[in-house]
């Protein structure tokens, strides 16, 4: 029996919302400063990432994330460098003027506003305080600059903690305990394995989706299987007809509008991203995912029992459905349900993936390039547009739109799915790193296109393009995340490296082997088309 695949007419808005992050993101949770605040010889550190741990009448807490300013001393990086020093609340709270407590020997804990940030410093400095907490107001974290070009005579270090970091602290403080923090600050590592791995699933998924077909054709017990099973060979031409049907084969004008249509759609997230919003993005995603998951599921399973699908039964609205799909698709509803309810856990990054990934080569089976001069047209317009929106968009919206969408900066930090993620495990920081799911489409849609040349051609694995194109998309990942720590983690756009690196190869391999008009028109010459009717 035939398993459905999406409808066709669900591609392209489909398309439209995977591709729309394609930014390698990851960075620090720490907003970025205004690089035009004035910078003077003692306002000038390096930010820090700061561990805040605490005790409460002796038994440890949660530890907590902070910044550093740019004025102030810099912490040791490892904690017996450090000292527990009791904490207080500045009265007034938000430390611009002398405190009527004793801050003494203390780390003052002080509420943003009211004044400058080296304002509260100085009188946090002149109580006797060994060190200065600014609680935000908000649950991010804002680098502290000084607002003048005036000496910072500042010699405690100070530090910026979350909204819900403070109010921790406080319940602790009124409800009359003792509570003591540590300060250090440990730096990231310059590499993290999580890199490596998500390399492996960014190719390894490009290479699965083009190789699909191959590993999903039924298997056949002999070269009689057509004139001993007539009814089968029919109904396996039919299945195959019907799949041709469902693919949508993108042109080049449709190339370009795609585009056009995603970055209008990518600025209407910036202005109206919310939480609501991103839960339409998470159903959707979900639908996706399953859909995905169900056809991977299903058409591996069939290719080695072929007859799982015999025994049907007829469902309300699908009509005569087999069995074995219809239990896989109750298993795919269910994952995806788990993986929404359990999102904000930190083992959610292995369900987003999974529905990802088998979204992603589902996509590339259905969605295909004809030829080198719409991927020209298709991967130079996504050229453009991711490095717009990655490095061009902040003159303009004063901040990187991609990577704020990317981060849901504007839906409560809330992260949209589509993105590939893994934890780094070595990171003392934690976090993830992550690639958008546009990054691996966008070449893979050119990698499948290369993969189906060579197999039409009969090449082989050194003088096809499917090896070599697989071999440019590792090296333009391996110069993306180059390019992401060179930057201090910014988010970079990913396709300023993959698509040299892929399109480009496959230009130079097309002009060296004189076949680049052929790789340019295929598909268009009338021998082709003829060639296709007689199959």
């Amino acid at each position: 029996m035939q398993t459905k695949t999406m409808s066709p007419s669900a591609i392209p808005v489909l398309l439209l919302l995977l591709f729309l992050v394609a930014a390698a993101a990851a960075g620090d949770d720490a907003k970025r400063d205004d690089q035009r605040a004035p910078k003077a010889q003692s306002c000038n550190n390096p930010f820090q990432l700061v561990k805040v741990e605490n005790w409460i009448d002796g038994a440890e807490g949660r530890i907590y994330n902070g910044v550093t300013a740019r004025f102030g001393t810099l912490l040791p990086e490892k904690p017996e460098n450090s000292v527990r020093t009791p904490a207080i609340f500045s009265n007034p709270v938000d430390c611009c003027s002398n405190s009527t407590s004793k801050l003494s020997g203390s780390v003052a804990l002080c509420m943003r506003g009211g004044c400058d940030f080296t304002v509260k410093a100085e009188f946090a400095q002149s109580g006797g305080a060994t060190g200065m907490l600014v609680i935000n107001d908000a649950e991010d974290l804002f680098e502290m600059v000084c607002s003048n070009s005036s000496e910072a005579n500042i010699s405690i270090p100070v530090v910026m903690i979350t909204k819900s970091a403070g109010e921790g602290l406080n319940k602790s403080l009124t409800s009359g305990r003792k509570v003591e923090i540590l300060l250090y600050a440990p730096p990231r590592p310059l590499v993290d394995f999580s890199v490596a791995f998500l390399w492996l699933m960014s190719v390894g998924t490009i290479v699965c989706a083009s190789l699909w077909s191959d590993l999903t054709t039924p298997e056949k017990s002999d070269e009689c299987y057509n004139e001993l099973c007539p009814k089968e060979s029919s109904n396996a031409a039919t299945a195959r007809d019907d799949f041709d049907k469902e693919i949508v084969n993108i042109d080049s004008k449709g190339a370009i509008i795609f585009v056009i249509a995603a970055s209008t759609f990518l600025v209407l997230l910036f202005f109206f991203m919310s939480s609501w919003f991103v839960w339409v993005l998470i159903v959707l995603f979900c639908i996706g995912g399953i859909e995905g998951m169900h056809n991977c599921i299903v058409s591996l399973t069939v290719r080695k029992c072929q007859d799982c699908s015999q025994k049907t039964v007829s469902v309300p609205l699908f009509g005569e459905t087999s069995i074995f799909s219809l239990v896989v698709l109750i298993f795919c509803v269910a994952f995806a349900i788990f993986w929404a309810a359990t999102r904000q856990e930190s083992y959610s990054w292995i369900g987003q993936d999974i529905l990802g990934i088998c979204l992603m080569i589902t996509v590339l089976q259905l969605a295909r390039l004809p030829n080198i001069k719409v991927a020209t047209v298709l991967l130079c317009c996504a050229f453009v547009y991711d490095i717009f929106w990655v490095f061009i968009s902040p003159v303009i919206f004063h901040e990187s739109v991609m990577i704020a969408v990317a981060r849901g900066d504007k839906a409560g930090g809330e992260a949209i799915p589509m993105l590939l993620r893994f934890p780094r495990l070595f990171d003392p920081w934690g976090g993830y790193d992550m690639i958008g799911f546009g990054d691996i489409l966008f070449p893979g849609l050119l990698v499948s296109f290369a993969h189906r040349f060579d197999k039409d051609n009969r090449r082989g694995a050194s003088n096809g393009y499917f090896l070599w194109l697989v071999i440019g998309y590792g090296i333009g990942l391996v110069f993306t995340y180059l390019g992401l720590y060179l930057m201090n983690g910014n988010g970079q756009p990913a396709l300023l490296y993959l698509v040299p690196c892929t399109l480009g190869v496959t230009v130079i391999l097309g002009c060296i082997r004189g076949e680049l008009k052929s790789l340019w028109n295929y598909g268009t010459d009338a021998s082709l088309s003829a060639e296709h009717s007689e199959v």
